[in-house]
């Protein structure tokens, strides 16, 4: 018996990788142009932000958030609707902040949700920021929305970052990378 089931295991193992598919890296220019940039003046704030590169490569989304005129927030987006991002099971991020808490925004084809997570920064120190699909969460205009559709890794068009809750005053995010954690089983 034991025979028949070292057989069987050998026969029906599998192995898990791991691959990464990369959407934006600093190091080799991919995803470093197209951003648009969208602030609370789209609502009378007066936020300002922008996206530029550093002189190490980085993409650099930075600026200033304001309260005033009820604004409160800046973000950016790249459409990455030319990437297939079947499989991928998490984004990785790579990124040195101010200490400041950010969200990434993942939006997707015919639907006003953006399917968004929270992350804390470290100031001055580059971090990791792994975010399993699943942890994502669906808001429209920064509320949380539960009638949502359920999120679809296929539907994604765009993703991006956004600074707001309160957080008033100068911002600096640095973006180094972030790859599509795909899980591949191998039979």
């Amino acid at each position: 018996m034991k025979n028949i089931i070292f057989v069987f295991l050998v026969l029906f193992s599998f192995s898990m990788q791991s691959q990464n598919l990369e959407i934006i890296n600093s190091k080799n220019a991919k995803g470093m142009g197209n951003w648009r940039i969208i602030n609370d003046n789209v609502m009378g704030g007066i936020s300002n932000s922008t996206m530029s590169q550093n002189s190490s490569g980085e993409l650099v989304f930075k600026g200033s958030v304001s309260l005033e005129n009820n604004g409160g927030f800046a973000s950016c987006r790249l459409d990455i609707s030319g990437i297939d991002l079947e499989g991928v099971s998490s984004f990785k991020l790579k990124v040195k902040g101010d200490g400041k808490i950010y969200q990434f925004r993942v939006g997707t084809i015919n639907n006003y949700a953006n399917y968004c997570f929270d992350f804390e920064t470290k100031k001055n120190q580059w971090i990791e920021v792994n975010i399993p699909i699943d942890r994502l969460k669906p808001r429209i205009m920064g509320r949380y929305s539960p009638q949502s559709p359920e999120f679809k890794i296929e539907n994604t068009r765009r993703i991006g970052f956004l600074i707001s809750n309160k957080q008033e005053g100068e911002f600096n995010l640095e973006i180094m990378s972030v790859k599509g954690d795909q899980a591949e089983i191998n039979l």
